[in-house]
């Protein structure tokens, strides 16, 4: 599942709604209550930034039933190693 900066804001901010809007170029929030939450852009371009590698993983990483396939045909090592290849290209920040 690909990150977004609507999953930054509900995580960084426990917002249960949010949006953007266009007339003011801005992120809207709000609580459980209804109780509208101040985003701080420049912390959730931060945050998003720090998890941007999740993405790029996501991209590169064989599908599910390769990934299976590969555990049968060549082992537990090779499949080891062909993930390795994709977090050392993308490491964590």
């Amino acid at each position: 599942m690909r990150i977004e900066k609507t999953d930054i804001i509900h995580s960084l901010y426990n917002a249960t709604n949010v949006g953007w809007d266009e007339v003011n170029n801005k992120w809207l929030a709000s609580d459980e209550y209804g109780n509208p939450i101040d985003v701080v852009e420049a912390a959730v371009d931060a945050e998003y930034a720090k998890q941007f590698y999740k993405n790029q993983r996501m991209r590169e990483y064989p599908s599910i039933e390769d990934q299976l396939d590969l555990m049968y045909h060549s082992g537990f090592d090779a499949w080891k190693a062909k993930i390795k290849e994709t977090k050392d290209k993308y490491p964590k920040p």
